[in-house]
């Protein structure tokens, strides 16, 4: 993974590019200007040919209305009215094509957030081997929090933002793009040839499939993270085109079971298309736990016991030989119905042995 670069040194590069795109919009008012007072500079000189005030040659009429189109002109009044009329109209255009086109430049160059997306897809320029998050919903919210805290750099899509949910990215320094993730155009802006993952948050199953699939034609090697509101949908496309595909339901109806049936769980991951949990317990002495070893409690349950504590130790992974023991804590990950049968197990007392195996006498 590529470190992210610095902050400041990505601002600075994206500021330098924002400003070369900036003059690029402003190259047809700076060109016609331009061309009105070589024209009317050339224009000048050949009208004040045989008149007393002729000019030397076509350069000096070129400085001639360069320096009337900022109200100092540099040779007197003449007296033909042809070209008095030059004295009115040079400023005139000069205002109208030249300091309008300033003030607009400098209003835009030193407020660039209000060009919000043209300033989003400068600084989404600067990134490499970056995320691209489609989808600014309260999950892809979400999603945005979690891999900010983790120091990964984001550039998100979406095409109606809310304006708090906007708000509250763009004070995180993430460029959000405003605009159609299923326009190609668009995947380009944020990066997608460059991008490391691109993650699809929508509501929206259908666009999230043609984004997806749009994401990975330009980007082969991207890794394509797509919410599915249908878990059957989701196992397919993952099956089919190797796009890791989630279920919200499948996600959210674990944890909504578990905290009802008490269970101190963690939200699933997957792993190899399988939802694993990661459950706290702490085993009951009068259970029948404890007349276990881990390696047996693993291969009976199908689980992993992935930390033992008591007290003040702690034993990543413990060995499969050590006995379980009352009154300590184990981290179990798992499916969730093996975890279950685990803590059903520690719920239930050992079979007592009394009257078995007696000898006769």
């Amino acid at each position: 993974m590529n470190r992210p670069r610095s902050p400041l040194s990505r601002r600075i590069r994206a500021t330098w590019r924002d400003s070369i795109l900036l003059l690029r919009e402003f190259i047809g008012p700076l060109s016609v200007f331009g061309l009105a007072f070589i024209g009317g500079g050339l224009l000048y000189y050949r009208l004040s040919v045989g008149t007393p005030g002729e000019l030397d040659g076509p350069a000096e009429g070129i400085y001639v209305a360069l320096t009337m189109t900022f109200f100092q002109a540099g040779i007197d009044f003449p007296h033909e009215p042809y070209l008095q009329a030059f004295f009115f109209l040079m400023p005139l255009i000069g205002f109208i094509l030249l300091a309008q086109g300033v003030a607009d430049f400098g209003a835009l160059f030193f407020n660039r957030r209000s060009r919000g997306k043209e300033w989003a897809m400068a600084v989404a320029s600067m990134y490499n081997d970056h995320i691209i998050l489609v989808g600014l919903g309260h999950l892809g919210f979400q999603v945005l929090l979690n891999l900010h805290n983790i120091g990964q750099d984001v550039v998100v899509i979406e095409q109606d933002p809310n304006a708090d949910l906007l708000s509250q990215s763009q004070a995180l320094d993430v460029p959000v793009i405003v605009d159609d993730a299923q326009r190609e155009v668009t995947l380009d802006a944020a990066g997608v040839a460059r991008a490391r993952a691109i993650v699809l948050c929508t509501q929206n199953d259908s666009l999230n499939m043609q984004v997806a699939v749009k994401a990975r034609a330009i980007n082969p090697n991207i890794e394509v993270v797509v919410r599915i509101f249908d878990y059957d949908f989701a196992s397919a496309i993952q099956k089919q085109f190797g796009f890791t595909a989630m279920s919200a339901s499948s996600i959210s109806a674990p944890s909504f079971a578990a905290a009802a049936a008490g269970m101190e769980m963690t939200r699933p991951i997957m792993i190899q298309g399988q939802p694993m949990n990661l459950a706290r317990l702490v085993v009951s002495a009068s259970s029948r736990l404890p007349s276990m070893t881990y390696g047996e409690v693993e291969k009976t349950f199908n689980v992993s016991v992935v930390l033992r504590q008591s007290g003040e130790e702690t034993d990543y992974h413990p060995p499969s030989e050590a006995l379980v023991t009352g009154g300590e804590t184990i981290a179990i990950l798992g499916e969730m119905t093996n975890i279950a049968k685990v803590m059903e197990y520690n719920k239930t007392a050992p079979v007592s042995k009394r009257g078995k195996g007696k000898r006769k006498t």
